[in-house]
């Protein structure tokens, strides 16, 4: 069930799944529909506490301008440690999946006691904006599609499931299931707040757009280093949006990580990889 807890002085809405008797595993995402009710199900039922969250500007958290955010990356890694302290956690198993992998790197740099065991799914080793010159940028096919969006009206439910549906499928690696992806999209939008102004929450929730405006502070690539934590990357070997290059490049950097590529799977998490993603992370937190 979903609750309000007071993180690092913010008000974030969160939600756990399991007994907290067993392993603590912190899912970061964007919202905390990033991570699916099944998926946390399945993982709980497999003897660990579940929890996860929505990011301030984001789902029912507190609200903010994601085109002006008012916080920067390292607060929203300060708020991830205030989830495990508003949980009485003194650490956790992490999992961070895109946008979420960046504050789950940073948490374990910045507060590596926090962090029993680290999973980076789908992400990168650098803040946004243009790519170090020896990492793979955005697929070009993709980002045509991004330059050139069709008209959307951010106040028409059906417009904006019908351009998510779209931007879902050229994120996707093969076998889309657009009705898979549909529900996903509509339960993400029917969970944001309508006020003060429906177009940019429904962006902020749906497309993390306040990480292109966010104060992301020094790099942190050359100190993946320092990262002490058992490390696992998931990486699908068909991501255009952060082309596997990427998760190869966190695997090489951070000491004695393992890295796991998903053949057929995008910049997504779809229910048909659950069955290599889950156990994968099972085993990691063991």
């Amino acid at each position: 069930m979903e609750k309000l807890i007071k993180a690092n002085g913010v008000e974030l809405c969160a939600e756990t799944f399991g007994d907290p008797g067993d392993a603590p595993v912190l899912l970061i995402g964007n919202t905390m529909l990033t991570w699916p009710d099944d998926l946390c199900g399945r993982v709980a039922a497999l003897r660990r506490y579940v929890v996860r969250y929505d990011l301030r500007g984001t789902g029912r958290s507190a609200s903010a301008d994601p085109e002006a955010p008012d916080y920067t990356l390292r607060d929203l890694v300060a708020d991830a440690a205030g989830v495990l302290d508003a949980h009485e956690l003194p650490s956790a198993h992490v999992v961070g999946f895109g946008v979420g992998g960046w504050i789950a790197q940073l948490l374990a740099l910045d507060h590596p006691a926090r962090v029993t065991t680290l999973t980076l799914i789908a992400t990168r080793p650098t803040a946004p904006g243009p790519n170090d010159a020896d990492l793979p940028e955005h697929g070009p096919e993709l980002m045509a599609h991004f330059m050139n969006p069709p008209e959307v009206d951010w106040t028409d439910r059906a417009s904006v499931v019908a351009f998510m549906v779209e931007n879902a499928r050229h994120l996707s690696g093969q076998s889309f299931d657009e009705a898979e992806a549909r529900e996903h999209i509509e339960r993400i939008h029917d969970r944001t707040p309508a006020d003060p102004d429906p177009g940019k929450a429904h962006r902020a929730d749906l497309m993390a757009i306040a990480f292109a405006a966010l104060d992301s502070g020094p790099r942190w690539r050359e100190r993946l280093g320092d990262i002490t934590a058992p490390t696992l990357v998931i990486h699908g070997e068909d991501d255009a949006f952060f082309p596997l290059g990427n998760g190869e490049a966190l695997a090489a950097e951070i000491p004695g990580a393992e890295l796991l590529t998903v053949p057929g799977m995008g910049n997504e998490l779809p229910r048909r990889t659950w069955n290599t993603v889950v156990p994968a992370v099972l085993r990691h937190t063991s």
